[in-house]
């Protein structure tokens, strides 16, 4: 080899060293168009990636396979084997399951029967895959526990901290909700401390991200969300493949904590940056979009982003539900949900069925099918256990369902949930709460107490640009300020005073009103002291001069 061509070798393989991908791709490009520069394997390898990063897709499936060919014609069955893995992984994100598992067939063949090596952490990565999907939780975790081992031996921060995420997976779907996290909490230390290599960083940040919005740890959420955006923004200088990814996640959360002009902004830049390997995060982005477009009225558009999401392949629930609530279609908004809810599969997470059946709630007593909205609801609080965020949600559906049974019983079980949004600053849903609470005051006579909160919750909806539920707070505020009643008595004081103008004493307003005599004492003192009177007679007086009698 001459020593250009020596040059041009020693600085493409310098650029895949320092992960500058772009500089990388065009190298060794150039590299493989020269009729003087073969590339080796391991060349075409790192073709592949560069590829890979530099959004070229086809083009790194075929230096792939060739990779694989030349590996397989000079015997190396380890990198072979690694090819063969890879292939694997491309052609399942392309959306060719069979070539994917062909690939993945063949990978065994190359690497069952060595000695340990590290490539046969994928494959074990794969077995615990395979096993957690199928449901066979002590396979998935002999599977981890084999790609530890092999991580071990290896040395390699990159396979360790991919394989203590795997046992963290594996761990949370059979509810080790503890373990699982305290697991994916050291994994993640090593891609925030940047200890790891590009592609299993963006890997960790994108499975983790996944799995704590799917256990609904939204403190988790929230923080390896901006963790990860921090990364992508600093990581190389050209394309990104996980930018998109790790976008449309930080859009969710972004709903959630009510930034919704923020969230609808990063929606549209996550679906033009997901790769085409990656489509499901861009329909989850749609989906949040969705979720903003018709909380904010702008029901039209909401359609189309759930239409989008729809063409990508997500079902688009419950958005799309609340939507036809909205629309006026109760209807059409309970068999969506109803087919949501029986396609749905474990696989999916603890937080996708709650907001199902949360949303079952609210539309089951909007068509007043109040049973059904009780065992949504049921379901909903065995399911929640003691993570917050499903608390809260499971809150808020008792406290529904609550309304329609027994008013009385509402207001503790939604002043509990409110507690919980107002902790995970979750304002829409704090607001929704408030306008239940406020029904469950009234209720309960106390139209003060429901008044602030209609108050509160309109203030909220304001702010978020929630603009029906903005106008149906105030326009209830309305009412109550035209039902107030004088001298700022709350609505039980009033019935107390009525019984006693009409000649009642305290013992027949006690059995009248199933209170305590004691209770029908402390309402008279408190009556006494708004009215500025010290007498049953005075009180009388006034009750007939204000229309109260």
């Amino acid at each position: 080899m001459s020593a250009p061509v020596i040059d041009r070798a020693g600085r493409a393989r310098d650029a895949v060293a320092r992960e500058a991908w772009g500089e990388a791709y065009a190298l060794l490009h150039a590299r493989d168009r020269h009729p003087d520069e073969a590339l080796t394997p391991d060349d075409l390898g790192a073709l592949s990636d560069a590829a890979w990063w530099s959004g070229h897709l086809d083009e790194s499936v075929a230096a792939r396979l060739r990779a694989h060919a030349a590996h397989v014609a000079a015997g190396d069955h380890r990198g072979a084997g690694l090819a063969a893995w890879w292939l694997h992984y491309e052609y399942a994100g392309l959306g060719r399951p069979a070539v994917a598992a062909g690939w993945l067939h063949r990978a065994r063949h190359h690497l069952d029967g060595l000695p340990p090596c590290p490539e046969q952490s994928f494959l074990a990565w794969a077995d615990a895959e395979e096993a957690t999907a199928r449901g066979d939780g002590p396979a998935a975790l002999a599977a981890t526990g084999r790609m530890t081992r092999l991580a071990e031996r290896s040395g390699s921060p990159d396979l360790l901290a991919l394989s203590r995420q795997a046992a963290s997976a594996a761990l949370l779907a059979q509810g080790r909700r503890a373990e699982g996290l305290a697991l994916l909490d050291e994994a993640m230390c090593a891609a925030e401390a940047g200890e790891l290599s590009g592609v299993f960083t963006g890997w960790l940040y994108c499975l983790a991200l996944t799995q704590c919005m799917e256990a609904a740890d939204f403190g988790r959420a929230v923080e390896w969300t901006r963790t990860a955006m921090e990364w992508c923004a600093a990581f190389g200088t050209g394309d990104n493949p996980f930018r998109g990814v790790c976008r449309a996640h930080r859009v969710e959360v972004l709903d959630l904590l009510g930034e919704w002009t923020a969230a609808e902004e990063e929606a549209r830049r996550a679906c033009r940056e997901v790769p085409v390997d990656c489509l499901e995060a861009a329909a989850a982005a749609y989906c949040a979009a969705g979720d903003v477009q018709r909380r904010q009225g702008r029901l039209d558009e909401a359609a189309r982003s759930y239409a989008h999401a729809h063409e990508l392949g997500r079902l688009p629930q419950p958005g799309l539900a609340l939507l036809r609530l909205a629309q006026g279609r109760a209807d059409a908004a309970a068999a969506g949900l109803r087919l949501a809810l029986a396609c749905q599969d474990a696989r999916h997470g603890p937080l996708a069925r709650a907001r199902l059946l949360a949303a079952s709630t609210e539309v089951s007593l909007a068509v007043g099918a109040v049973r059904d909205a009780a065992d949504a609801a049921a379901e909903l609080d065995a399911l929640a256990g003691d993570v917050p965020l499903l608390r809260a949600l499971a809150g808020t559906a008792a406290g529904a369902v609550a309304l329609a049974e027994d008013p009385g019983a509402a207001a503790p079980v939604l002043r509990r949930a409110l507690d919980l949004w107002l902790r995970l600053r979750v304002p829409y849903e704090a607001a929704q709460t408030r306008m239940l609470l406020a029904a469950a005051d009234r209720a309960a006579g106390d139209e003060e107490a429901a008044r602030l909160e209609l108050a509160f919750a309109r203030d909220g909806f304001e702010g978020l640009g929630a603009g029906p539920d903005a106008r149906r707070a105030a326009a209830l505020l309305s009412a109550a300020a035209r039902r107030r009643l004088p001298g700022g008595l709350t609505a039980r004081e009033a019935e107390v005073l009525r019984l006693v103008a009409g000649g009642a004493t305290n013992k027949s307003v006690a059995g009248a009103l199933v209170i305590s005599e004691h209770t029908v004492a402390r309402h008279l003192n408190n009556i006494f002291a708004k009215l500025g009177v010290s007498t049953r007679s005075a009180a009388t007086a006034y009750a007939y001069a204000h229309g109260l009698v």
